[in-house]
């Protein structure tokens, strides 16, 4: 369940760049590390991979696909605490696959992205008593920067 957020407050952006041979998942959350972010999404990227890795739905493990690849989406939520994120993916015919990102998404030309970080709030991963998964739980922070009480579930 999220909670709503009781007053609109302004995003703050970042916009960065990752280059060929980068690992797309381990430099995002490299950056969310570096920067100390508690709650962001990926507005937007796009770029090419050469390797994309992915659990795919209902998979255990990863799938890997090597080739040349435009990245058609990347959606999800960042944060120290625990990131969820999904990437979709187009080959030279247009065949479109997606998933869970893992690590092993190799950049082959750029990746563009802009993320958007959500001061107000806190994203955590808490084991959700019905799926049994570590599930995102949003947490309001008071603008003194201290968390507020968990949220009634």
């Amino acid at each position: 369940m999220s909670v709503p957020v009781a007053q609109p407050s302004a995003m703050r952006t970042y916009a960065l760049r990752l280059r060929p041979g980068d690992d797309l998942r381990q430099q995002l959350l490299a950056f969310v590390a570096q920067h100390h972010l508690k709650a962001a999404t990926v507005l937007t990227c796009v770029g090419s991979l050469t390797t994309a890795t992915l659990r795919l739905a209902n998979q255990s493990g990863p799938t890997v696909y090597q080739g040349h690849f435009e990245i058609v989406s990347l959606v999800g939520t960042l944060s120290v605490n625990g990131s969820h994120l999904h990437l979709a993916f187009a080959d030279s015919t247009g065949r479109t696959v997606g998933g869970h990102l893992l690590d092993g998404n190799r950049i082959y030309t750029t990746a563009e992205l802009v993320l958007g970080v959500l001061d107000d709030v806190d994203f955590r991963r808490e084991t959700d008593p019905v799926s049994t998964y570590q599930e995102l739980v949003v947490y309001p922070v008071k603008p003194d920067g201290k968390k507020r009480a968990s949220p009634k579930k």
